[in-house]
Formats: C-alpha cells, structure tokens, sequence
C-alpha cells in the first residue's frame, strides 16, 4: 500500500502522476523525449538503460515496465534485455552497449563513479558525445524516477506476464502522461 493516498490500483509511476498531474506531466514528457525522441541510440537500447538501472536500484515497478518495453522493441533479440537485468553476457550485444551500461551502471551508484577511462573506452568503441550524454542522462533520470516510485511505496505489480501489456503500450505509444487509470 502506498505511503500517500494515490488512485486505487494504479501501478507505479502512474499513480504518483495522478496524484499530481502538475509534477507528472513533465516527467512524462521528459520521459518521452529521452526514450523515444531523436537520439543516435535506438529506442531499445534506451529501454534497455532504463531496465538495466532501475534493476540495479532494485526497482521491480521500473525494471519490469521497461524491461518489458524494451523486449518488445528489440523483436526476435528480447533475450537481450534478460541477460542484460541479470548480469549474463550476451553476444549480440555491442562492444558500444555494454560500454554505456558499464557508464550507466556508474551513474547509478553516483556520477562521480564515471571517469575518464569509461568514456574512453566507450569511444573505443564508437559511442560519441550524443550516446554518451543520453546514456548518462537516462541513468541520472530513472534512479530518480526508481526512488520516487520506492520511496512513496507505489502499487508494484508482482506476476511479470501483468508487466507485457505496459511494454507494448511503452513501445507503441511512448509516455504519455495518463489523465485516468484507463490510458
């Protein structure tokens, strides 16, 4: 149960936005802008940071959510994404890719974790200054959002098959700020 009196059975992030559309409308549109606006990273990849640090916050209503999202976006490769929340090597994941999760990775536990050396080898590997930069910001971005959503104890969904239809509407859709529990 919820520390603060949000819509009734609204799941996460949902209800807080609910609760106060006011603050939720522009995480939402932030939300938007770096999982589905212009980025040199595709809109998968940008799911798969979101899972992977919300899952290293131990974030179960985040990782789920996004994980999902980005299985669905990544097609016949959704494996990708499983390996990558349970900390299993994946060969049809990019030298690039696993250099920014190591980034995003870092950010997680604080930004000044990151140094020189990890955006280095990210280069090594040809991250530019564009992926680096939304990889950072997306991992800055969802401890935020994990802890928000932890901290005010939101409704957290706990049959994983519950978080498939929120994939698919998050990789149709995108981020939409929901006005009432039906959107």
């Amino acid at each position: 149960m919820a520390y603060i009196s949000v819509p009734e059975g609204v799941p996460g992030i949902r209800s807080l936005a609910q609760f106060r559309p006011e603050t939720g409308k522009p995480l939402y549109e932030l939300a938007q802008v770096l999982l589905r606006g212009p980025s040199p990273l595709t809109p998968a990849e940008r799911e798969l940071i979101a899972a992977h640090v919300s899952a290293l916050n131990d974030c179960t209503f985040c990782m789920s959510s996004h994980a999902a999202a980005s299985r669905e976006l990544f097609g016949e490769q959704r494996e990708i994404v499983d390996c990558v929340i349970t900390n299993r090597p994946h060969e049809q994941l990019s030298d690039k890719m696993r250099a920014l999760l190591h980034i995003a990775g870092k950010v997680q536990q604080s930004g000044k974790s990151v140094s020189s050396d990890d955006i280095e080898e990210a280069r090594e590997y040809g991250a530019e200054d564009r992926d680096i930069h939304d990889t950072v910001l997306i991992a800055a971005t969802f401890s935020m959002f994990n802890r928000y959503v932890d901290g005010l104890a939101t409704l957290t969904p706990i049959d994983p098959k519950e978080y498939e239809p929120m994939g698919k509407r998050l990789a149709t859709i995108g981020y939409v700020s929901p006005q009432n529990p039906n959107q």
